[in-house]
């Protein structure tokens, strides 16, 4: 039965009927392995901006903004690449969530514990990228 509160303890079915946990050795190593990829998550993410980043210093010559994105191509490698890695890293964040779905607390904890880890040694350096929004508006 799943749980709908957080609740404490060892056992915890996470994503598949299979991966059930009985044991402490076995929850250890599910938090462990909740903690590597959320920080793998972390990763992932600073390597799609630098790409980004890198795809855009590109110049064409032209100095004006609208014009260069219609002279630069449609489907550069640089954009490719980065819309795949932006569906296997929304892959893995909607994992993250289902994961966290299970309310362990420990899991939960895990995950957390992770994406802090993963932004302080992955992305923490990396504050003077300017994020770009599309748009604004947060309703959209």
């Amino acid at each position: 039965m799943m749980h709908m509160t957080f609740y404490w303890g060892r056992q915890v079915t996470l994503l598949f009927d299979s991966w059930k946990t009985q044991s402490w050795t076995a929850y250890a190593l599910t938090l462990l392995a909740c903690f590597f990829v959320s920080a793998f998550y972390q990763f992932l993410e600073d390597r799609r901006i630098l790409l980004i980043r890198l795809g855009s210093t590109k110049t064409t010559g032209i100095e004006a903004p609208l014009l260069q994105r219609k002279v630069a191509g449609k489907y550069s490698a640089a954009r490719i690449a980065g819309t795949v890695m932006f569906g296997v890293n929304s892959s893995l964040g909607y994992l993250l969530m289902l994961t966290i779905m299970s309310f362990n607390g420990g899991v939960f904890l895990a995950i957390v514990l992770g994406l802090t880890v993963g932004y302080l040694v992955f992305r923490a350096g990396n504050e003077e990228v300017a994020v770009v929004v599309d748009n604004p508006c947060a309703c959209a």
